[in-house]
C-alpha cells in the first residue's frame, strides 16, 4: 500500500477559521482524503450590522457536507470529550485561533500538523505575514510542525522559502502562502505515513515574536523614512489597514512607495500631487500614497481624494 493510499485512509480532523484554512480544507477534499469534522471558531459579528456570521472554514466545511464543531474554548472538559470521541488519527490545523490543551496535542495517533506562514523558528505568533512585511523581510515560507506544548514551538516536519516581491502587501502574500500551504499539508501527511519525515527541533534562541496586532500598530510614523513607511503600509493593506488622523478623521492608506530626493517638510506634510500619487514627507524622502479611504467614506486612488479633499499642505499625524 503506498503512502499517499495509507494516507487518505487516515481520520481526519480540520481545524481552522480564517481565508487562510481554506486551501488547506479544500486541498484534503479534492485529493479525496477522509476529513471527518472540521472544528472552528463559533460565528463572530461582522459588518456594519454586526450580525454573526460563519468563518471562512465554516462555510467550507458546509459547502462540502463535513460536520462542523464551534466550542467557544476548546479545553473546556465537554469539547475536550467530543473532540476525543471523533477519534481522530490525524489533526491538520491551520490558523485556528485557540491554544490547545496537552490531552488534545496527544490524542491523535499522528499528532497534530500545524501549517505556518513563516519560517520557523522566525515569526512566532498570531500575524506572521503582516510582521514580515512590516519589518521589511525579502524572504518568508511555510513551516508544517507537530504541534506541541508552547507557541508555534514545536518540531519542524517540512519548510518552504518563499520571496517576497518588492510591492507585495499582506492580501497578496497570504492568499500566495495559502497555497504553498496546501499543497505542504499534503506532502507533510504523506511523508508521516511513510516514515520519510524525521522532526527537527526548533533552535529557540532564533526565535522570534510575531504577536496580535493592536490598533496602534498601523498608526503611521511619519518620521520614520519613507521605506519603513511604505512596508507598514503592504504589511497592513487591504486589513486592517494603516491608518494617519487628517482633520481629526482617520485616513487609512492601502497602497504606497518610497519617493526621490531628500525631504524638507514637517514629516506628515502633503506637498503636492506628483502623478496619480501624494507626495508626503517622511524622514529624509517622500512617500507616494497611491491609494486611500477617508473614515465614513469609499475607498479610491490619491488623485482623486485630493481633488475634493483640499489635502495640499495639509499634515497628517
Amino acid at each position: 500500500m503506498s503512502a499517499e493510499t495509507g494516507a487518505k485512509k487516515l481520520k481526519i480532523v480540520f481545524m481552522g477559521t480564517p481565508d487562510f484554512a481554506v486551501p488547506s480544507l479544500e486541498a484534503l477534499v479534492s485529493g479525496g482524503y477522509r476529513v471527518i469534522a472540521v472544528i472552528t471558531q463559533p460565528d463572530r459579528p461582522k459588518g456594519r450590522g454586526r450580525r454573526e456570521a460563519p468563518s471562512p472554514v465554516k462555510e467550507a466545511a458546509d459547502r462540502h457536507s463535513i460536520p462542523v464543531l464551534q466550542p467557544e474554548r476548546v479545553r473546556d472538559e465537554e469539547s475536550l470529550q467530543e473532540f476525543i470521541s471523533l477519534g481522530a488519527d490525524l489533526v491538520a490545523l491551520v490558523a485556528f485561533g485557540q491554544i490547545l490543551p496537552k490531552r488534545m496535542l496527544e490524542s491523535p495517533k499522528y499528532g497534530i500538523v500545524n501549517v505556518h506562514p513563516s519560517l520557523l523558528p522566525k515569526y512566532r505568533g498570531a500575524a506572521p505575514i503582516n510582521w514580515a512585511l512590516m519589518r521589511g523581510e525579502t524572504e518568508t515560507g511555510v513551516t508544517t510542525i507537530r504541534l506541541g506544548e508552547g507557541v508555534d514551538a514545536g518540531d519542524i516536519l517540512l519548510q518552504e522559502k518563499t520571496p517576497i516581491f518588492p510591492e507585495e502587501n499582506y492580501g497578496e502574500l497570504s492568499e500566495r502562502l495559502a497555497g504553498i500551504g496546501a499543497r505542504l499539508l499534503l506532502e507533510t501527511i504523506e511523508g508521516l505515513i511513510e516514515g520519510k519525515i524525521e522532526l527537527k527541533p526548533q533552535d529557540h534562541d532564533r526565535a522570534t515574536l510575531a504577536p496580535r496586532l493592536t490598533k496602534e500598530d498601523g498608526h503611521v510614523n511619519w518620521g520614520s523614512n519613507p521605506q519603513t513607511v511604505v512596508n507598514l503600509i503592504r504589511g497592513l493593506s487591504p486589513v486592517p489597514g494603516a491608518y494617519s488622523i487628517l482633520q481629526g478623521k482617520q485616513l487609512k492608506i492601502f497602497a504606497a512607495q518610497a519617493g526621490s530626493g531628500r525631504s524638507e517638510e514637517k514629516p506628515g506634510t502633503v506637498k503636492e500631487l506628483a502623478g496619480e500619487a501624494l507626495a508626503v514627507a517622511a524622514a529624509e524622502g517622500y512617500v507616494l500614497v497611491r491609494e486611500v479611504q477617508m473614515e465614513g467614506k469609499k475607498r479610491m486612488g490619491a488623485k482623486e481624494f485630493a481633488r475634493g479633499s483640499g489635502i495640499i499642505g495639509e499634515v497628517l499625524s
